[in-house]
């Protein structure tokens, strides 16, 4: 016969696994910290894992900044004409790709490239038992494989996203200077006349949260995948969606205390 489970019970395991999860997680970031500032420090594993996050991102980072910044202005210019104001277009180009655009479209990307790619690569050497070999050969798996690739997530992503403010500007360039004939110079002028060291400096420090996030959230999926080769698309796939949900959660956050401190 088959005995119906309690709901409650069944409710009551899953609260605690959440938590349990959330628990190790935390656990997960913690170690990251103390492991970050103790040497040894592989300097050219990060610049290795930086040169394969930037390069291999590079092409889909300059084609999805130029149509953001071309269909976005293509698309703001006639509620703009409906006022005679599209003189004021450069400038809202640029507030938009540079406070949010930019760094919001290049983590997005990254959440989907880099981060299924650094969860499946950590949990296909999980599953295989390289990371347990690595431990046995004296080599500190953590270090080497998870500390390596969030430095390298947190000091690139903001180097693509400022990449992509510019290419976004000059996609919409183009589309202004198919309307309006006006000169490059004149285009960035304007484009930056309302930005301040505050937008900036608030974008730069959203990517390099964004890049902690992809490369954590990733490594944290990878390191502990479970069954076999099914374990490892599923850390792929958790490692994407939870870091796109979490790059909305923090963008949240990160809009409101730069409003806060602009008030003020």
């Amino acid at each position: 016969m088959l005995v119906k489970q309690n709901k409650p019970y069944v409710i009551n395991k899953k609260i605690d696994s959440y938590f349990d999860g959330v628990y190790h997680a935390f656990k997960f970031v913690k170690r990251f910290f103390a492991q970050v500032i103790r040497p040894p420090f592989h300097f050219k594993e990060v610049i290795n894992q930086s040169y394969e996050i930037g390069i291999k991102s590079l092409s889909l980072i300059t084609l999805t900044g130029f149509i953001v910044g071309m269909v976005f202005t293509k698309q703001t210019r006639p509620s703009l004409e409906d006022f005679g104001a599209t003189s004021w277009l450069p400038s809202l180009i640029g507030i938009a790709i540079v406070r949010a655009l930019a760094a919001l479209v290049t983590a997005l990307i990254c959440a989907g490239k880099v981060g299924s790619s650094i969860g499946a690569e950590l949990g296909s050497m999980k599953v295989t038992e390289q990371i347990d070999a690595m431990e046995v050969s004296a080599i500190n798996p953590f270090k080497y494989l998870v500390v390596t690739r969030v430095l390298a997530t947190s000091l690139t992503i903001p180097i693509l996203a400022l990449y992509c403010s510019f290419v976004g500007l000059l996609g919409s360039y183009l589309n202004v200077y198919g309307s309006e004939a006006s000169s490059l110079t004149m285009f960035y002028k304007n484009a930056f006349s309302d930005i301040s060291f505050l937008d900036i400096f608030a974008s730069v420090v959203k990517s390099i949260f964004y890049g902690f996030t992809i490369g954590m959230v990733g490594c944290y999926k990878g390191y502990y995948a479970t069954q076999g080769t099914r374990g490892v698309g599923k850390a792929a796939n958790e490692a994407v969606v939870l870091s796109m949900f979490l790059i909305f959660v923090e963008e949240i956050i990160i809009v409101q205390v730069s409003n806060w401190i602009r008030l003020y």
